[in-house]
């Protein structure tokens, strides 16, 4: 047994129900799981180990629900720095056939650690391609590494350019090869339990990519193994058409003849949806990860969280593919959102004046999405907020720094509209990933140096 005792913390955020934020408060925690919440004084006094957080505020851990690791080979590819989604796809797919098994795992690695010194402490990736024998092994073994929980998604693309999709030949699969390897990877790696540190998804890349016999059988398969879904959905109007072209319908009539609507589902981006389509999503369950900077980068649009949101669908926040955002900085990708809800509410009429609050994101409604609500998108009850029973998932922020000079009348606020900060300390199941900012689970300057050589060789070999 092993227990973590956190104390004198400025403010801690739970996020739970309440939506309590405890003043010189503290956390006990005994083997992962947090024991006892509140303040300082009325917890235990001693620990195996005792951190001392005064000065600092405290969240639970961020949930980041849609990210393509491997996509951290290729930032800034000068060739795809100004296309749309489908150009921007078409540029690096020559690229990314040249990945190795060595390049998953350390892509993995370098995408997690900018995620836990942003203060993640749980990721979905979806890793849809695997080129020259790399498999999603290769991610779900260096992910243990760094300590990060990982929703592992084995994703898969099966229509190529010679069969009208996007991708080249080279780099799809075969419909039997996709399903025989999400069976395989499900049995062998699934984790069911609370406070798990690896969950399987099943996630065909996107309906334009992969066959409509593939998508139907991943969710028999899904539903067999009570595994999570996730796809690509709604993401820009080229989608739109496509499907449109090929099946006579929208993106998510689409998915509703595939037996893809449900509590078990979520969708990334969902740009292009409409009122009915939304009111689906809320009536199935079905969740959304919201991805601001991506979808901004592609100029693929803005989507109508503030709708979604008030209709009850579950939404939470991805970094996407840091190809697309450049980036894996998830309380940075909190203050985006917030800020294009924002935006998007002055287009459609909200004004920052007048006697009737008008309906402008706040900063605590950003970071819900990116814990709670990230939570409730994996499916996961353990995870996304701080109270008695739920895993030991939480970062800390130390607030005397200069981002925040001027900033504490309301620090939790300060987190989404100051420059965003790294995390201090990032915790997950009651260890340390990233202790007086610095990652302590692996050797990160080494890792950056292997990381910009395979990115080297694949931009020498394209």
């Amino acid at each position: 047994m092993s227990t973590l005792l956190v104390r004198n913390a400025h403010l801690i955020a739970t996020f739970d129900d309440e939506r309590r934020e405890l003043n010189d408060a503290g956390l006990f925690v005994r083997d992962g799981f947090i024991e006892q919440i509140g303040p300082s004084a009325e917890l235990p006094q001693t620990a195996d180990e005792v951190l001392d957080l005064s000065g600092h505020i405290v969240l639970p851990g961020l949930v980041n629900t849609h990210h393509h690791f491997f996509q951290s080979l290729t930032r800034a590819v000068p060739a795809a720095q100004n296309a749309n989604l489908f150009n921007w796809l078409t540029t690096l797919y020559p690229i990314w056939a040249n990945i190795t098994p060595q390049d998953i795992r350390i892509s993995t690695q370098t995408a997690l650690a900018e995620l836990a010194l942003s203060g993640c402490t749980t990721a979905s990736d979806h890793l849809y391609m695997f080129p020259n024998g790399s498999r999603l092994d290769d991610e779900i073994e260096a992910a243990l590494e760094i300590g990060v929980r990982l929703q592992a998604s084995r994703g898969s693309m099966t229509v190529g350019e010679s069969q009208g999709g996007l991708p080249p030949d080279r780099v799809v699969e075969t419909d039997a090869n996709a399903l025989a390897e999400s069976r395989r990877l499900v049995e062998a790696y699934h984790d069911a339990n609370p406070g798990a540190m690896t969950q399987l998804v099943l996630a065909p890349c996107s309906p334009f990519n992969v066959s409509a016999d593939l998508m139907r059988e991943t969710a028999k398969m899904a539903r067999h193994y009570k595994v999570q879904m996730h796809t690509h959905l709604a993401e820009t109007q080229d989608e739109e058409q496509y499907t449109q072209e090929h099946y006579g319908m929208r993106p998510v009539a689409w998915m509703e003849t595939l037996d893809w609507l449900g509590d078990d589902v979520w969708y990334a981006h969902s740009v292009h949806v409409n009122d009915a389509e939304i009111a689906q999503y809320a009536s199935t369950g079905c969740g959304v990860a919201h991805c601001p900077s991506s979808n901004m980068r592609l100029a693929s649009g803005i989507p109508p969280i503030a709708k979604m949101l008030t209709a009850g669908v579950k939404v939470g926040l991805g970094v996407d593919g840091s190809a697309s955002n450049d980036s894996g900085h998830l309380l940075a990708e909190a203050r985006q959102a917030m800020l294009l809800a924002r935006l998007h509410a002055g287009l459609h009429g909200a004004s920052l004046s007048g006697d009737e609050a008008p309906p402008l994101m706040e900063a605590r409604q950003a970071l819900e999405l990116a814990t709670r609500g990230g939570a409730a998108v994996l499916g996961r009850g353990d995870i996304g907020s701080l109270e008695v029973g739920k895993c030991a998932d939480f970062f800390a922020v130390n607030l005397q720094q200069l981002a925040f000079a001027g900033g504490l009348h309301d620090p939790l606020a300060a987190l989404v509209f100051c420059a965003p900060a790294r995390a201090d300390y990032t915790v997950v199941g009651g260890k340390f990933v990233v202790k007086e900012g610095q990652l302590v689970t692996l050797d990160l300057p080494a890792l950056v140096e292997k990381h910009n050589q395979a990115a080297r060789r694949l931009a020498e070999a394209a």
